[in-house]
């Protein structure tokens, strides 16, 4: 811990490219000038590509990610600046400041990996001609989109989460910061803590076995292949994130014999642990729509559920948690911790660190109950309103066996959500001031328990995951 006689700035003033008003007016112009024509220009090339069946190909699906990543560039910079001259002010808080920074870093990026697999493609076109349409299959195109989405991501996340733990200062005054944290775990017993370490250790390996095994009869069963067999498998992956975000660095600080966590490991913890808790909750919502369009419109769901719109609901589960993430994120990073870094907690609990911060938490607490509780809320009322179609409809069927085969399509997943939502919505949907060390214990049904759960639960009620993993388990003790 350093004391400094210090105080932390909460915005910064952006000068621009002159101070000279005439400049600044030709600059406003130009810039407006240059960033409508690069926004209508590349939308007029990803709406050529998808209007022209002729355009379908790698080359211009990756032109169309190309142009995409173009206008978010432009995007992240030029319109605050514009409505900065507008509004004559240049000031930009720390957290747009810190959002700004991430977004920059990734596109940018984005744009040198969507060259480096365009060339790529271009290598395999003329080099490799005969290979090319063996080699550049729509999976593999997607992937490599995929990855350079992920990798700029993760790029810019580190960037910025080293950037927010940087100081900031402007006035002088008594205030101290530390760099690092003591996760005190669930117990401070030896012998107690001996118990947890192979309890977490067995739970954690049953988690990843249980929904890799999930993952690879989805991947490798045919009869699998369908939207829902989608859905859970991108669930199973989630569930394999989650709690290996946490549990391993617990299982590690045990055997070292130490229970420290730097300020930015933390921070990095928090952001994914907060990713994936809300994308289980958005995955389990798009699960949920796909029983309603299954049950209720029949007729109409293989027009509906088509691969792009599975895809696509897929993709806004993952990218609506990812950025309410970074913003809770980037608002923690923003507080300063004083004297006590102690976390009575196994992982960095955005409530258990909140809690510890000697800064005004009114605006991120503000926050929390606000955007936090409509990314909460939402996918649970959106779940609830499902599945009083599906009952309703339900009801309606004439044969006491046509209403058993429509619930047991159900059971399990409404099983998985009570679980998940019981748990999440006791400790979150409160003041982090009310945070007790009963919240600690109640957070291991989510964190921990839930994604166990998930394979038996999916695996025991679902007959024909029962049989995929049944042919998988035989076919490899075969081999």
């Amino acid at each position: 811990m350093e004391r400094e006689n210090q105080s932390s700035i909460s915005e910064f003033l952006l000068l621009g490219l002159s101070s000279q008003p005439e400049e600044q007016q030709i600059i406003f112009w130009l810039f407006l000038f240059v960033y409508l024509v690069t926004v209508i220009g590349n939308l007029l090339i990803i709406l050529a590509i998808g209007l022209d069946a002729r355009l379908h190909s790698p080359m211009y699906f990756f032109l169309a990610n190309l142009s995409f990543t173009d206008i978010c560039t432009s995007s992240v910079t030029i319109p605050k600046m514009l409505v900065s001259h507008i509004i004559g002010s240049s000031s930009i808080s720390f957290v747009e400041c810190m959002m700004q920074m991430y977004f920059f870093i990734t596109f940018v990026n984005m744009d040198g990996f969507l060259l480096m697999v365009m060339a790529y493609d271009r290598y395999m076109a003329i080099c490799r001609p005969l290979h090319y349409t063996t080699v550049m299959r729509p999976g593999l195109c997607i992937l490599l989109v995929a990855i350079s989405w992920v990798i700029t991501n993760l790029h810019a996340l580190l960037h910025t989460l080293l950037m927010a733990g940087l100081s900031f200062y402007m006035e002088r005054e008594n205030q101290s910061s530390i760099s690092e944290f003591l996760l005190l775990g669930l117990s401070s017993q030896p012998e107690e803590q001996q118990i947890i370490f192979w309890l977490f250790l067995f739970v954690y390996l049953v988690t990843v076995i249980g929904n890799l095994l999930i993952i690879l009869a989805i991947g490798l069963d045919a009869r699998l292949h369908s939207p829902m067999y989608f859905f859970l498998a991108n669930l199973s992956f989630a569930d394999i994130c989650f709690p290996s975000i946490t549990i391993p660095k617990m299982l590690v600080n045990h055997m070292i014999g130490r229970n420290s966590i730097s300020y930015v490991e933390c921070m990095m913890q928090m952001y994914f642990f907060i990713s994936f808790g809300n994308m289980d909750g958005f995955l389990l919502m798009v699960m949920a729509y796909d029983r309603y369009m299954a049950i209720c419109r029949p007729l109409h769901y293989t027009t509906v559920m088509r691969p792009g719109i599975c895809i696509l609901l897929v993709a806004i589960s993952w990218v609506v948690p990812n950025l309410h993430a970074l913003l809770h994120t980037l608002l923690m990073a923003q507080l300063s911790f004083c004297d006590d870094n102690t976390i009575p907690h196994f992982l960095c609990d955005p409530y258990a660190v909140r809690k510890l911060s000697c800064s005004d938490t009114y605006i991120s607490d503000l926050v929390v109950f606000t955007e936090g509780g409509v990314v909460l809320v939402t996918p649970f009322t959106c779940i609830a309103i499902s599945y009083v179609f599906i009952f309703s409809n339900v009801m309606k069927i004439p044969s006491t066996q046509g209403i058993q085969k429509a619930l047991s399509t159900c059971g399990s997943h409404l099983t998985v959500v009570f679980l998940y939502y019981g748990a999440l919505m006791g400790i979150y949907l409160r003041p982090s001031s009310t945070y007790t060390g009963v919240d600690t214990v109640a957070s291991v049904i989510f964190t921990v328990m839930t994604p166990m759960f998930n394979p038996f639960i999916y695996s025991l009620r679902n007959q024909d995951m029962k049989v995929a993993l049944q042919r998988l388990i035989i076919s490899k003790t075969i081999l």
